[in-house]
């Protein structure tokens, strides 16, 4: 996935402290309900592979489709003709307005989510649409099709019908047969806990929390709270054997560009040593109780960035000032950190962490 987040190029000189002022109100501001609504806005589609309701609808029916790799090209193409006997999401009625989502696995990138039209109220909608993909034959055959069917209702909220999944490791692209159209009996879903379990590899860190940055000063200062990025272990390889990759940090709920920090690009290895501290002021003892620290880590290549996996690091109550938030969702590792760091003031705690699929909020403006 590209993220709506990266524009500047700029990546500061890893051992320096890239230190940036906030005014000591800036975190505490965010509690008003307009910082929030950014975050329920979701950038890209990381997590889309999971997000939407999979529970409430039974699973029936099939899909009609056909794969093709175009040599000349160098594109799968996905036709997806048409769906028949879906389970109905408005039952009354006996019908859903179905759409059906590909992507290609473990490649849960830009490239990586295409969508057909929305047919409404119907339980057999034709598509008759092709989705490409510009790829090599050889990362194809890395990947998995995965395609699912959902239903959306007027307020655009999704509602899972079936999916399938197809091994293109293990399929056969010469024969003729492969490439006329079949039919696939939809099944229940199962990627998010196979894809939970995947391997995204972990981040070596430490956080330190500074109460009082200058003592002695009649006023009282913010606190601080520093990150020092050691290095990522392990990090899973996207493109072959390409790997050129960095970590970005944002402050929830603080979505704006000043909130955002990262190290410069580390090629050439999936475990990549970083060594950058980053520093954020404006802390309040009360701040540290609503906000959270995101750490992504992406891989650069040409124009885009692909996420490989994040850690957020706070009290995971799922509020902030009040409000419910989705981010607010820390692992009980990344609480026991973030724990330690708010009772051991001055003190560098470290950890190591697995990293994991996240749901992005937006940048705000």
């Amino acid at each position: 996935m590209s993220d709506d987040r990266e524009t500047d190029t700029a990546s500061e000189s890893s051992y320096q402290l890239s230190r940036h002022k906030k005014s000591p109100s800036s975190l505490t501001n965010l509690s008003s309900s307009s910082g929030m609504t950014s975050l329920s806005s979701v950038s890209g589609s990381v997590m889309s592979v999971y997000s939407g309701d999979f529970g409430n609808l039974e699973v029936k029916g099939n899909i009609q489709f056909a794969i093709e790799y175009v040599e000349s090209l160098k594109e799968l193409h996905v036709f997806v003709a048409q769906c028949k006997d879906l389970a109905a999401a408005d039952v009354k009625k006996q019908r859903s307005d179905p759409y059906v989502k590909a992507y290609l696995l473990p490649d849960k990138g830009k490239m990586g989510k295409k969508k057909t039209l929305v047919v409404k109220k119907t339980l057999n909608p034709v598509y008759n649409e092709i989705l490409r993909y510009k790829i090599e034959k050889q990362i194809l055959k890395t990947q998995k099709l995965n395609l699912s069917i959902w239903h959306r209702d007027t307020f655009k909220r999704n509602s899972f019908l079936g999916e399938v999944e197809l091994d293109l490791e293990t399929w056969d692209w010469d024969n003729k047969q492969n490439k006329q159209l079949r039919w696939y009996p939809l099944k229940r879903k199962t990627a998010p806990v196979a894809l939970e379990a995947e391997n995204r590899g972990e981040m070596k860190l430490a956080l330190q929390y500074v109460p009082e940055p200058v003592p002695g000063k009649k006023l009282p200062t913010t606190g601080e709270v520093h990150i020092w990025v050691k290095e990522c272990l392990d990090l899973p390889l996207l493109r072959g054997s390409h790997l050129n990759s960095f970590v970005k940090c944002t402050i929830l709920p603080d979505t704006s560009r000043k909130s955002r920090q990262k190290t410069r690009a580390v090629g050439k290895t999936t475990n990549p040593i970083f060594n950058h501290t980053m520093v954020y002021d404006g802390f309040r003892p009360e701040d540290l109780m609503e906000a959270c620290v995101e750490l992504t880590v992406w891989d650069h290549y040409k124009l885009t960035n692909q996420f490989l996996g994040g850690l957020r690091i706070g009290f995971g109550t799922g509020k902030s000032y009040g409000t419910e938030v989705d981010w607010m969702d820390s692992t009980s590792e990344e609480v026991a950190l973030w724990e330690k760091m708010v009772n051991s003031p001055n003190t560098w705690i470290e950890a190591t962490l697995p990293l994991r699929m996240l749901l992005i909020a937006k940048i705000s403006k």
